[in-house]
């Protein structure tokens, strides 16, 4: 399976390399599970991230999500999605 990758330009101009373990759509909102470990034998942060992008925008909008219960629902989401890999993913 071929890294997808998104890079996240902070507040203060710093690039973020991101990969992307899985995405999702839910209620026509895209969802992207990312990671910041390189290989998969790194153990690393996983974020989820939503995409507040317009259709007629160039470039990606993504955002933290930061509500509890909105990333408890997602955290479930995604496990399901991704019982068939070989990765764990913890709280």
């Amino acid at each position: 399976m071929e890294e997808k990758k998104i890079v996240m330009v902070t507040d203060s101009g710093e690039e973020v390399e991101f990969y992307v373990l899985e995405e999702t759509k839910i209620n026509g909102m895209n969802y992207l599970l990312v990671t910041d470990a390189e290989e998969d034998d790194d153990e690393g942060e996983c974020y989820v991230l939503k995409d507040l992008s317009q259709a007629d925008e160039e470039e990606a909008v993504y955002e933290f999500v930061e509500d509890d219960d909105e990333i408890e629902y997602l955290f479930k989401i995604f496990t399901e999605l991704m019982e068939d890999m070989d990765v764990e993913i913890k709280k």
